[in-house]
């Protein structure tokens, strides 16, 4: 493993252990060029995923942009990391768990958007309004209105 800081290729494993999830495993670092410490995370992969936009362009399922999205949606709400990364893992697993090395990228906005509406609401419609790109106010107005079971008084 590469050295983040000084780029030296031979670093030490000090330190291995699972997540608290047991889908991945934790391992502290040490390179001795330069003297810093690292965390790094190993996950088990069952298959190479790719994912099929609505354009129709292939392009490599990246667990990484799929955090970062979530993350984005739940930023300055009171939702632990944990809970999100275990969410983000459940999510990964159920698309391997699919068979399919091809998957269309409204398979995985469909599986978040049903995580997220369990997780944090206002998460939800967040990514909702990204996700079925509303255009004006009344699109929120309407999809928090299905929300709340149609007692929208618009």
């Amino acid at each position: 493993m590469r050295c983040p800081f000084c780029g030296n290729a031979d670093t030490q494993v000090k330190d291995s252990r699972p997540t608290e999830d047991n889908a991945s495993i934790r391992r502290r670092r040490f390179c001795p060029s330069c003297g810093s410490r690292f965390t790094t995370f190993e996950r088990i992969q069952l298959r190479e995923l790719t994912v099929v936009k609505k354009t129709g362009q292939r392009v490599p399922f990246d667990r990484d942009k799929l955090m970062r999205s979530i993350l984005i949606s739940t930023r300055k709400r009171p939702v632990e990391h944990e809970r999100i990364e275990r969410m983000v893992s459940g999510i990964v697993r159920r698309l391997e768990s699919l068979g399919e090395s091809e998957i269309q990228s409204s398979v995985i906005g469909e599986m978040v958007m049903d995580a997220l509406s369990n997780l944090d609401q206002v998460a939800y419609v967040r990514f909702a309004s990204v996700y079925r790109n509303f255009r004006e106010a009344r699109d929120f107005e309407t999809f928090v209105g299905e929300l709340s079971g149609g007692d929208s008084d618009t």
